[in-house]
């Protein structure tokens, strides 16, 4: 038998040629970006370092289109986003020491969202590898120690020809289902040293497909088909598999209820009879699904915002589709399929039967209806209409990108997203910054599109340099800064635990003003005037900064 792996395509004479004879000058860091080329790269981005130089000088010799931002933590976020938007390996190229570790909360964030970057570090000469305390600048005693637990795997080059195999394996991992960051590292030398190695041409690193056992999703057919009450709950692997389609065929063929997580926003249609949108911090949800006699779970590992803060305690029984193995049964006993989530959708809807329940839309409509009553309670209008304002500016197709802040918090339960892959978020990791750059990097993606970022003052204070990004690249970003002179959310959480806030007030500079010296437009607007002036900025080319200053509160939280 012949398989696809035994077939070794025969080179013509003149790739032949092309191999004796490559051409001069090349280094490591040649192959490296011929490496990234030959498996699909078309966009590099990070920041250039002493030991990274030979990577950085082989861009010159390169098709690859670097952007490159003012911070690595921030170049990360970029490449995050990248592969978010477009599902495909994000290279992300970084020096030796204090610029590898600043990447480390960007490639956290990846690895929590199942964000897809290719991390290549230089590394000292190889003669310092392995602990050996030889005085080099920015040496580490073991630098790839300080990621192994962030990123899925690990992989380290120590001579020219091991880069191609390095950068392949590390790619087919960053691209296995459930995808994620990875690292690579490759000493200075190695970068720099000349090559006689051929050009690396088309390199194959196409990742397995992890498919579900066909007598688990028989199994999980026959119970939903045969559920009183069954409910699914849609996470993020249903976006970054893309299988918002066969999630609403299987929800329509046995009338269940669909709730998104915060992860999974857009999966499911926000106003479709069956969907519960995306309250999970609200009692009433919490209740409902654990009602449910049969809970189908798909892309989610019911972590800790996906389950109100672990409040919620399943009576039924909990079926869990998840592509991460370690997910499985993390939080929940349940009937659990490793599997991607398009393909266990899949497999399902080819076995599942049909049923009908008519009450489905009412016990949903009235779900949905306490909530509002609820809020109605909390006197929260002004937070509800800065949400409407930015749903009405924002084009439906057009990505945002939220940082940790108040109006995020609201969006998470209340903003449609829409479609699929259009909300992203720092919810996976939970640290701040992330908003501005991100959505720069989802502008280099996909320039069709003008891109929303949303962030309070204290999370902006940590991209304000990516303003000079935005602006040397033209990137199509309108960043929304809801200035509420500190921390607001942890003013808001210190005050209700301790009676007073300690560290969150802040002194912030004029950020329109400080947009403008950057050359990037800036407004001043209103909760009255937000859509208008958001509308205005996202329909213009380029960058812009919007500020709104207001005080919002969060909802009252359900958990306690």
């Amino acid at each position: 038998m012949t398989h696809d792996h035994d077939l070794v395509l025969r080179p013509t004479p003149a790739q032949i040629e092309a191999a004796l004879n490559p051409p001069p000058g090349r280094t490591g860091g040649d192959l490296v970006v011929e490496t990234l080329s030959g498996l699909g790269a078309t966009t590099v981005f990070g920041l250039p370092g002493q030991h990274a130089l030979g990577m950085f000088d082989a861009l010159r010799r390169s098709p690859l289109r670097y952007v490159g931002l003012r911070a690595e933590n921030n170049a990360g976020f970029a490449a995050d986003a990248y592969g978010r938007i477009t599902g495909e390996a994000a290279p992300l190229l970084l020096s030796t020491g204090p610029g590898a570790l600043l990447s480390l909360a960007a490639l956290q964030e990846a690895a929590a969202a199942s964000a897809p970057v290719v991390a290549i570090a230089s590394q000292v000469p190889a003669a310092g590898l392995g602990g050996g305390r030889r005085g080099y600048l920015h040496e580490l005693r073991d630098q790839q120690a300080s990621f192994r637990d962030v990123v899925k795997s690990v992989h380290t080059a120590r001579t020219p020809s091991q880069i191609p195999s390095a950068i392949a394996a590390a790619w087919e991992s960053a691209l296995t289902a459930p995808h994620g960051p990875v690292w690579v590292e490759i000493p200075q030398d190695v970068l720099t040293a000349e090559t006689t190695l051929p050009v690396v041409t088309a390199m194959d690193a196409t990742p397995e497909d992890v498919v579900p056992r066909p007598e688990l999703t028989a199994v999980a057919a026959h119970l939903l088909a045969h559920a009183e009450r069954p409910v699914i709950v849609a996470g993020g692997g249903v976006v970054r598999s893309d299988a918002s389609g066969k999630l609403r065929a299987l929800a329509e063929r046995i009338d269940a209820p669909v709730v998104t997580t915060f992860g999974g926003k857009g999966a499911f249609p926000w106003k479709h009879p069956l969907s519960l949108q995306s309250w999970l911090e609200d009692r009433h949800t919490t209740d409902f699904l654990e009602d449910a006699d049969v809970l189908l779970v798909v892309g989610s590992g019911l972590g800790e915002l996906s389950s109100n803060y672990h409040t919620f305690a399943p009576r039924g029984r909990v079926i869990q589709i998840e592509a991460d193995a370690g997910k499985l049964e993390s939080n929940h006993p349940a009937l659990g399929i490793h599997a991607d989530a398009r393909l266990a959708l899949q497999a399902i809807l080819e076995t599942v039967g049909e049923r009908t329940d008519p009450t489905a839309p009412e016990r949903v409509a009235a779900v949905l209806g306490r909530v509002r009553d609820r809020l109605a309670a909390q006197d929260l209008d002004l937070e509800q209409r800065v949400v409407a304002a930015v749903r009405e500016a924002l084009p439906a197709r057009a990505p945002s990108f939220w940082d940790m802040t108040i109006l995020a918090y609201w969006a998470w339960s209340a903003f449609d997203a829409r479609h699929p892959n259009t909300m992203h978020s720092a919810q996976g990791a939970g640290g701040l910054g992330y908003a501005f750059p991100a959505a720069l990097g989802a502008a280099v993606a996909d320039p069709s599109r003008p891109v929303l970022a949303v962030s309070g003052d204290g999370g902006a204070m940590y991209s304000l340099a990516e303003l000079a990004t935005a602006r040397q690249y033209g990137l199509d970003v309108t960043w929304l800064i809801v200035d509420d002179g500190g921390y607001g959310i942890l003013r808001e959480y210190m005050t209700d635990a301790y009676g007073e806030a300690t560290g969150t007030e802040l002194t912030r500079p004029d950020f329109v003003a400080l947009a403008e010296s950057f050359g990037v437009p800036g407004v001043l607007t209103t909760p009255g005037t937000l859509a208008a002036d958001l509308a205005k900025s996202l329909a213009t080319p380029g960058p812009s900064v919007v500020v709104l200053p207001a005080l919002l509160r969060m909802f009252e939280p359900t958990h306690l």
